[in-house]
Parts: C-alpha cells; structure tokens; sequence
C-alpha cells in the first residue's frame, strides 16, 4: 500500500497554478474523495490524477468567496504574506501568524 503525504498543512495560504485564486487550506484528502461527476466536469486534457492529496481550501478571487477543491499538482505556496479575506476563516482559525492561520480550538 502506498502511503501519501500531503505537501501543505492546515492553515497555509496557496494559490492555484493556473487559475487566479488563492485560499487557506482547511482541510485535506489523502486521495481524491469528491463525486465522479465532479471530477468528469473538468476537461481531461486538465484533468489530475486522484492519487494524489486534494485539498479543501476557503477561496477567494479578484470578485467572490467560496470553497476550493484542489489537487496537490496545481497548487503552489503564496508568497505575498498576506491573509485570506474569506468571511469563514474566523470560525475555523485564530490567529494569522508569520503568513499562516493557526487553528481555533474550542473546548466543550
């Protein structure tokens, strides 16, 4: 069996290779685990291999907010230092810090 390990962490901003976004990364998927509809819809002279991490990333562009499903292959670090200003990032994470978010954590 072989094992994956994700390039970026939880909390990192990344930009995509080809397509003018950027996000923080707030979960990840060792292998792709989204719908097969999902996948189909990308064209397959684009279309990356699923055995690779996919990340879940709170996006934003030049005009709008949303949520990113990412292959590792088309991601890369952002280097500007500057924060996401998706309206979620509060209820996930605390601080920025050094060019990253750092976890919430919340006792019950």
């Amino acid at each position: 069996m072989q094992t994956l390990r994700a390039k970026y962490h939880l909390g990192q901003i990344v930009r995509h290779r080809k397509h003018p976004f950027r996000g923080v990364i707030f979960d990840v998927d060792p292998k792709f685990a989204n719908s097969e509809e999902w996948y189909q819809s990308i064209p397959e002279d684009a279309r990356p291999s699923k055995d690779q991490p996919y990340y879940h990333l709170l996006a934003e562009n030049e005009q709008d907010f949303y949520v990113a499903y990412v292959s590792e292959q088309n991601l890369e670090l952002d280097a500007s230092g500057e924060p996401v200003d998706h309206p979620d990032v509060g209820d996930l994470f605390a601080t920025f810090t050094d060019g990253a978010y750092q976890l919430q954590y919340q006792l019950n």
